[in-house]
């Protein structure tokens, strides 16, 4: 990430304090109306930030604060052509005023020529031989590719398929179109694993269906729809119905159980973001996405794809253990939250806070169920026992205690698969909320240390989500690493809290206790 600091005016020393930058909550009308006037002055907002002749900017979010600055999301286009890690983000004033921009890529946007010297046909070829999945098909499409020092003019291939366990794949594969060499992929269906915890007995949003009965869709929620899919692995199957509106008996051998924890779990996030960030819904336009229960035979994950804009739930080892707990249902949910926002793509460091994202929502989620049978802690896959000794998938206290992720930050931690990367923000934000040492939280031990020996104070838990959630929407972009993370998650600590504030001190303490400097 590039932060450029445009605003004009002498420096000072005195701390900033907080200027009512909470961020304002937009009706679907206000949100459609304030991109479509973002939209309108783009020609103008791309002059004014020095942008070349080609290209052009597409807004893709606005958020609002109460002191009235304006954050504009925006994907750039060069000559007609998308540019991939382009976006950046606006941030102006009451009066007008662009005070700052944060870009992905700090490189000018420019090619020699869009005319390929590689065909997109071999382009293709080359991605589908590179995917080595079943049952593939692609799409190709020219682009830019702007993630180097220099952009290129490359194609960017779309594999769909199956991978070997059954997982769904949509790998993004970059070739140059000058050469026809790889330069780049991604993994675009996020995954995640999660325990076959129910939630208890809970109220759910139904919808009386007009042949009789009732329907699994939350009208109170954007519309949300729960479908089996009865052992398949594409469409929607059937969607939920029941006659009396009494659903599942608590155990897997119900096939409405597991979806009553998947619709269960939609709705608390759904409740969370809107008590939390007063946001509607994963997009913020008030429409939901819909979850997806028994796919596949014994499939044991879970996962989020922004294609269907959905959540899919496998049923575990021996189609006994339905993935659908409350902690899995807010982690899927909050890999939409991130595509719609900052866009972090699934790999590398960005990748790792991609993943983090979803277990800090996750997390967050489950403690504000309040729910008895599933209380909140800082545990990632508590209740699954996939390691088949009682422990957790992953910990956020000490994320090392699972035998892969890491604790702090180093020059290779990009290089870990991103749920283990994701370890070094799991660790800041729990530093953050609860500080380091040994405690107590909801019957569960903790002893989280830090890098340098330091003491760490926290902040609380929901200071620190408002944080994460604030550089998240403003300041985060499609390539920020742990290091530009440190930079937007202080600028929102001093936006929420002001710079001379405790929260922003915490915030840096905490980035350095795992080694983010």
């Amino acid at each position: 990430m590039v932060v450029l600091a445009v605003q004009n005016g002498s420096a000072t020393a005195a701390p900033e304090k907080s200027s009512g930058a909470t961020a304002l909550p937009l009706s679907v009308s206000e949100r459609a109306a304030a991109i479509k006037s973002a939209q309108s002055g783009a020609a103008s907002t791309a002059g004014k930030l020095g942008l070349g002749a080609q290209e052009k900017l597409v807004v893709r979010d606005v958020v609002k604060d109460a002191n009235g600055t304006v954050h504009t999301r925006y994907e750039r286009t060069y000559d007609g052509l998308p540019v991939l890690g382009g976006d950046l983000v606006t941030h102006v004033t009451r009066s007008g005023h662009l005070k700052g921009v944060d870009k992905a890529t700090r490189a000018r946007i420019s090619v020699v020529s869009t005319e390929a010297a590689v065909s997109a046909s071999a382009a293709k070829k080359s991605a589908l031989k590179a995917a080595g999945t079943e049952k593939a098909t692609s799409t190709t499409r020219k682009v830019v590719w702007a993630v180097p020092a220099k952009p290129v003019l490359a194609y960017e291939s779309v594999v769909k398929g199956l991978r070997h366990d059954g997982t769904p794949s949509e790998l993004h594969v970059i070739t140059d179109a000058a050469t026809g060499k790889k330069l780049y992929s991604y993994e675009a269906i996020d995954t995640g694993t999660g325990a076959a915890e129910y939630s208890g007995t809970v109220a759910l949003g139904t919808t009386a269906s007009s042949s009789g009965g009732y329907d699994l869709i939350d009208g109170g929620r954007g519309g949300h729809k729960t479908y089996d899919l009865n052992g398949g692995t594409s469409g929607t199957g059937t969607l939920l119905h029941d006659a009396d509106d009494s659903w599942g008996d608590g155990t897997p051998a119900n096939r409405q159980t597991a979806a009553v924890d998947a619709a269960y779990g939609a709705a608390v996030t759904w409740d969370f973001y809107k008590s939390a960030f007063n946001r509607n819904g994963i997009a913020g336009d008030g429409k939901a996405a819909y979850s997806r229960v028994h796919y596949g035979n014994a499939y044991v994950n879970a996962f989020w794809s922004g294609s269907c804009f959905c959540m899919t739930y496998g049923d575990g080892s021996g189609n006994t253990h339905p993935l659908t707990s409350l902690d899995v249902a807010g982690h899927e949910m909050s890999h939409g939250l991130t595509a719609a926002t900052a866009g972090l793509k699934y790999t590398r460091e960005s990748g790792g806070l991609n993943e983090a994202t979803s277990d800090i929502f996750g997390t967050s989620v489950e403690f504000f169920a309040n729910n008895s049978s599933d209380v909140g802690d800082y545990l990632i896959g508590e209740k699954i026992d996939i390691n088949g000794d009682g422990t957790p998938l992953r910990y956020m206290d000490k994320p090392s205690k699972d035998g892969g992720s890491a604790d702090y930050w180093s020059r290779t931690v990009g290089h870990l698969d991103v749920h283990y990367s994701s370890g070094v923000a799991n660790h800041f934000f729990y530093l953050l909320s609860e500080g380091s040492g040994a405690k107590t939280i909801n019957g569960v031990n903790y002893n989280s240390p830090t890098y340098n020996g330091s003491t760490v104070t926290g902040i609380g838990r929901t200071k620190a989500y408002q944080i994460w959630y604030k550089a998240l929407t403003t300041y985060f972009t499609s390539s920020t690493d742990y290091a530009a993370a440190r930079v937007g998650t202080l600028k929102a600590a001093a936006d929420l809290y002001g710079t001379s504030s405790p929260e922003y001190a915490a915030v840096a303490s905490a980035w350095t206790a795992v080694n983010v400097n």
